[in-house]
């Protein structure tokens, strides 16, 4: 199949590029073989018309994986998946001190340290070999929304606050090492210029590259819970509730399916996705 480039039109007339190549990459990346990128291509070329989104290419291309291959779905769900964990921020910083523990921190989660100045609440504080890292996220429940110079500034005053403290037993921690800023969008060109230029270390979507957040949880096999294609929303919510937020997680704790009424041979069904999902 050649790769093409198809101009999408909007209703307000303008043009956006459809990309085959895009789609076929991301397919690619979620372990779907070629053989059935092509027919989700061919599906997703049949059904382009004047007016269509890009959202409506990705709900076809999902729908027509999740009938085929209900796994991969998950995986290539995962950006949406993230944007599921709102609409507060929290499950967001407990997802990500959930794979920083698996990467051999140890976390606390929403913890206030003393600065010099005035207290300041931690998203995620985590700790390994000795060092400290305190951790500030920007969750953001839309697309498009990114982070922009302004929030790197404003963090790195509460570090350098928390720095400056002297360090009684108030602080709850000795002097930090570092400070990040993660969030699950991405950050502007000016909000790395500076974050990189002060020292602070950006993790996002797409960034660092080889070793952003969707690195680390395809590396890792960390998914959310929200990458279920067998689970409701109801019950995600549910989960999530209970700080249950990693697949892995659920496989431990399967005994909150029980709570929500899920039958036997549904229970079975989601647990394999998420075992699959977990390479268990």
């Amino acid at each position: 199949m050649a790769n093409e480039d198809f101009f999408i039109v909007k209703a307000s007339g303008d043009k956006v590029l459809f990309s085959e190549e895009k789609l076929r990459s991301s397919l690619k990346r979620s372990g779907v073989d070629d053989n059935l990128i092509n027919q989700i291509l061919t599906l997703v070329k049949e059904e382009l018309y004047d007016g269509i989104t890009t959202r409506e290419v990705y709900n076809r291309a999902y729908s027509f994986l999740r009938r085929k291959k209900p796994v991969f779905a998950s995986k290539y769900k995962l950006k949406k998946a993230i944007y599921e964990l709102g609409p507060t921020g929290f499950p967001f910083e407990k997802f990500l001190s959930a794979i920083l523990i698996y990467s051999g921190f140890k976390t606390r989660v929403g913890k206030t340290v003393a600065g010099k100045c005035v207290g300041h609440e931690i998203d995620v504080i985590a700790e390994k070999n000795g060092s400290i890292i305190i951790i500030e996220c920007k969750f953001h429940g839309e697309q498009g929304r990114n982070c922009n110079v302004k929030i790197p500034l404003y963090i790195y005053s509460r570090y350098q606050d928390i720095k400056n403290a002297g360090y009684k037993d108030i602080s709850n921690i000795k002097e930090p090492d570092a400070c990040w800023v993660a969030t699950n969008t991405r950050f502007t060109k000016d909000a790395i210029l500076y974050g990189n230029c002060m020292g602070l270390y950006l993790l996002s979507w797409d960034y660092p590259k080889g070793d952003s957040l969707k690195d680390r949880i395809d590396r890792l096999s960390l998914y959310p819970i929200t990458v279920s294609s067998l689970l409701t929303k109801r019950e995600k919510q549910f989960l999530l509730s209970r700080d249950v937020v990693l697949c892995r997680q659920l496989l431990k704790d399967s005994f909150y399916l029980d709570h929500l009424g899920v039958s036997d041979t549904r229970k079975a069904k989601i647990l394999h996705e998420v075992g699959m999902l977990c390479k268990i």
